[in-house]
């Protein structure tokens, strides 16, 4: 029988309610997790590693870098078919996306999570797990990269976003839609990735801020950060990917400082584009030498810059490790 790695992280898939705290908190081991769905055992032999027992916020990339290198370790083992992740779901798509950047092997991964723990009737955690567990047996998903599985639906690491608080389907593919779904009988995909970007590196710059542009934006926090000793930013622009003129002298002194400016999109659809010439639009940026995040939300802009700097410091270089999976 084939063997199938799961690596527990917490999240609420591992929580229980707690009566001395008065809410849910991570409490159960991984063995104890696939226990809810005995009929795992049956799709693979599993091997389980108890990594950590974290609700989704107290994962950080100090941590996910942690789990990446356990995991680029353990796939390198002949009997280890694919793996499954379990993490919590505030910041899933943070790790899953760290964990793809950096995965160059064919066998798959998938990042799993619940939106109800284990003393709820309605606890989705074992119905998630199965279905993650499907997709990393099934060949179909071999040379997809790292995958996020939740709700019987298969998500581009790079792709996958919470979009709800609570309710069970919160992730989507807001741009391009999910690669497929767990159905009763057979995985299906609909769509395979044409341009996965990995990025080579040894080490990863965690000093990498992220700040989001409102009306009346300044530049008070982007000099903030330069002045504490941020190596790069993420700005969440509006629109297409434009800010308000007061915060562009700061822009402009993190550029003239020799760090690396990524602008990204606080809208939930869509591409940064140089559309606009106005001062503090797209155009006027990408002319000051600001890189562009394509379709990445602003949070895996920020991981992927982390890895990017990571392995240079060259700006020309810093720019095709930003854009090259920009489409």
């Amino acid at each position: 029988m084939s063997k199938l790695l799961f690596i527990f992280t917490g999240g609420t898939i591992s929580m229980k309610y707690d009566p001395a705290t008065g809410g849910a908190v991570p409490a159960l081991s991984g063995r104890e997790i696939l226990a809810f769905d005995p009929g795992i055992g049956q799709l693979a032999e599993a091997e389980v590693v108890d990594f950590a027992r974290l609700p989704g916020p107290h994962m950080a990339p100090e941590k996910m870098w942690e789990l990446s290198e356990l995991l680029r370790k353990e796939l390198q083992r002949d009997e280890i078919t694919g793996a499954v992740v379990t993490h919590g779901t505030d910041t899933l798509e943070e790790t899953a996306y760290l964990l793809d950047l950096r995965h160059t092997s064919y066998k798959p991964v998938c990042v799993v999570g619940a939106m109800r723990h284990s003393s709820e009737l309605s606890y989705d955690g074992p119905a998630n797990l199965r279905g993650a567990a499907r997709v990393a047996m099934d060949p179909a998903a071999r040379a997809q990269g790292v995958m996020v599985v939740l709700n019987q639906t298969i998500h581009a690491a790079s792709a996958a976003t919470k979009s709800d608080t609570q309710q069970p389907e919160t992730f989507h593919s807001p741009v391009f839609g999910p690669l497929g779904i767990v159905d009763t009988d057979r995985v299906v995909f609909s769509r395979v990735l044409r341009n996965r970007v990995t990025i080579d590196t040894s080490q990863i710059e965690t000093r990498v801020d992220l700040v989001q542009m409102h009306a009346g934006a300044d530049g008070r926090f982007i000099d903030h950060s330069r002045e504490t000793g941020s190596q790069g930013i993420v700005i969440e622009g509006t629109g297409r990917g434009n800010v308000p003129p007061a915060a562009l002298a700061a822009v402009q002194r993190y550029l003239d400082a020799g760090l690396p400016v990524v602008l990204a999109s606080r809208c939930a659809h869509g591409r940064v584009l140089d559309t606009y010439a106005y001062e503090g639009s797209g155009h006027d940026l990408r002319t000051r030498g600001v890189y562009f995040a394509g379709t990445l939300t602003g949070a895996k802009a920020r991981i992927q810059l982390m890895l990017a700097l990571g392995k240079t410091r060259d700006q020309r270089a810093l720019q095709h490790l930003m854009e090259q999976g920009e489409y």
